[in-house]
């Protein structure tokens, strides 16, 4: 149900100061000093407030429990207008128009919802100023590293948004984030800043933001890429617009007039090292994917049986890592006789998901292992 009790500004409240105001001149061709008087009513305007594409795919955020303790074990089911209904009214924030592409938990996000989401996107980047996708959380930086990879939004802000708690729990955090993600949009500060995620108050960049907790509301809480808060209504950046350094943007040559269209992606897969790390899985998956990516121990450290191996590999190898934080410095990486690397190639800063995805573009669009090892080079891997 609509929360009618709670009281809410706009992002610049102050009406009288932000119209815009068409001066007539005086005869001697100067701007008149009265502003308004004897002016047509026509020739007073007030500014139009921000179009704002809402795009839902379902996730927590769009979950029913059954009961107000439930935070595990629910089933997505709500729709976009369902959800809006449960914020406070933000028609004095901005103009919303949304389109349900589709309602899934976040693991069963494929690559034929990926086309949905890149292509509804695409399609309404001129028409808004600004666009907010509804997402599950677990995958939800994957798919924000993804569109981020592969659309240039100009100075469009796209807004990632989701929660922990189901609409149904005590203290759902799901009705605030979306709000927050919606004002976050419509605001002329984001402008500039790309691909961004809401959530619990934090702004952050989606190319470099992952989820780190499991359970809590302070679930993508990392280094790279906090921007900055949403307090009080108000919308604290701590830096200028910039997108992010070392993002290489891919050209997926896809025509998205035509019907039923898709695409699929080369196989690659991660595997995650431990103690006594057996070689053979390398083998098991040189022989039915394009790429591997391998989450080493520390920064890259990996047994001599499993470097050995990965250096005759005749796929790429992506050394990425199983900490949260920290990169993988190209020094760590093994050599053979001669002093190269082989295919092997190191992640930089990107957790395994994210290098994942970069690889699959990197082959889709048949770059060389010394145009992949560049293209890693900008988020200080290669």
């Amino acid at each position: 149900m609509p929360n009618n009790s709670v009281e809410i500004t706009t992002i610049c409240p102050d009406v009288e100061n932000s119209k815009f105001i068409i001066q007539s001149l005086s005869s001697n061709g100067s701007k008149s000093n009265d502003n308004t008087k004897g002016l047509p009513a026509d020739d007073i305007i007030t500014p139009t407030l921000p179009r704002i594409k809402i795009l839902g795919t379902g996730g927590t955020i769009a979950a029913k429990g059954s009961s107000g303790t439930q935070t595990a074990g629910y089933h997505v089911d709500l729709t976009i207008q369902e959800l809006l209904d449960a914020i406070p009214d933000i028609s004095n924030v901005c103009d919303i128009e949304y389109e349900q592409l589709c309602n899934v938990d976040s693991k069963d996000i494929d690559e034929s919802i990926l086309y949905k989401i890149y292509k509804a996107v695409s399609e309404s980047l001129q028409g808004f100023d600004g666009i907010v996708i509804i997402h599950g959380t677990d995958t939800l930086s994957e798919t924000a590293f993804f569109i981020e990879s592969t659309i240039d939004t100009g100075d469009v802000p796209i807004v990632f948004v989701g929660s922990m708690r189901p609409s149904t729990s005590i203290s759902a955090d799901g009705p605030m984030n979306l709000y927050q993600a919606i004002c976050i949009a419509a605001s002329p500060k984001s402008r500039g800043r790309s691909v961004l995620v809401s959530l619990n108050d934090q702004i952050s960049a989606g190319y470099y933001i992952t989820k780190t907790n499991a359970n809590s509301l302070d679930s993508f809480n990392v280094r790279q890429g906090y921007l900055g808060n949403f307090v009080n209504n108000e919308i604290h950046y701590y830096y200028p617009p910039v997108k992010p350094q070392g993002c290489h943007r891919f050209k997926l040559k896809i025509d998205l007039s035509q019907p039923n269209q898709t695409f699929s992606f080369p196989k690659v897969c991660i595997l995650y090292s431990h103690q006594s790390f057996p070689t053979s899985l390398l083998d098991m998956v040189e022989k039915s994917y394009d790429g591997i990516i391998i989450a080493t121990m520390g920064a890259g450290s990996l047994p001599d049986a499993a470097n050995n191996k990965a250096l005759k590999m005749n796929i790429p190898v992506i050394y990425s890592k199983r900490s949260r934080d920290g990169m993988i410095p190209i020094s760590n990486l093994p050599k053979t006789a001669d002093g190269t690397f082989g295919n092997i190639i190191s992640s930089g800063y990107l957790n395994p998901e994210k290098s994942r995805i970069l690889l699959q573009l990197c082959l889709f669009g048949n770059y060389t292992i010394s145009e992949i090892r560049q293209v890693f080079g900008g988020v200080y891997g290669g």
